[in-house]
């Protein structure tokens, strides 16, 4: 089984950073093969909305060159995807935004030629870090998000909110340690 992780944040070394590395790590205990991306070190540009995409202008989906083609690949060879963002005015970061729309060129039927059906579906943990304690503060935009996903042809195996990240960053949270991990030895066997 091969889950990849991708960091929605612009901080190599933050807290959403640190959750998705955690996720992995427990799958990773149980026998994963896992891989990160931190979109922080990538140079994904935003969709131009042209749809050379849709019309089948070029053989790789998206006209644009840039690493997000590798991103592609690596979707293809996943088992489950884990996206992790922080919440930055109130939805996802503008990181992993471009990232989202950018799979416009290749992961939904209804979008792209270039996307071959399936009989699985591609799984999906979403996981939002944000400074406000109240884990519900966002809710309305997560379930948004979590509803986009699953008709953009993705099975949302979970969603989960780390809260309370302005006082005490995650890699000191005790709670958390474990409970990242779960969350990744969980992943395995699904």
């Amino acid at each position: 089984m091969k889950i990849i992780g991708f960091t929605g944040s612009p901080r190599r070394e933050g807290n959403t950073a640190w959750t998705i590395d955690k996720i992995l790590e427990g799958a990773k205990e149980k026998g994963a093969q896992t891989q990160s991306w931190y979109f922080s070190d990538l140079d994904i540009r935003p969709c131009g909305g042209c749809l050379g995409c849709h019309r089948g202008d070029h053989d790789r989906g998206c006209v644009i060159n840039d690493d997000m083609q590798k991103l592609y690949g690596a979707l293809k060879e996943a088992d489950v995807l884990i996206l992790g963002s922080p919440i930055y005015m109130g939805q996802m970061s503008a990181q992993a935004k471009m990232f989202t729309d950018r799979l416009f060129a290749q992961i939904s039927p209804r979008f792209s030629p270039h996307f071959k059906e399936s009989a699985v579906k591609k799984k999906l943990i979403l996981v939002f870090t944000q400074g406000n304690p109240d884990s519900a503060m966002f809710q309305v935009y997560i379930d948004y998000t979590k509803r986009m996903f699953e008709l953009l042809e993705f099975d949302v195996q979970g969603v989960h909110v780390v809260a309370g990240m302005r006082n005490e960053p995650a890699r000191e949270r005790k709670d958390l340690h474990a409970a990242m991990k779960e969350i990744g030895s969980s992943l395995v066997g699904t």
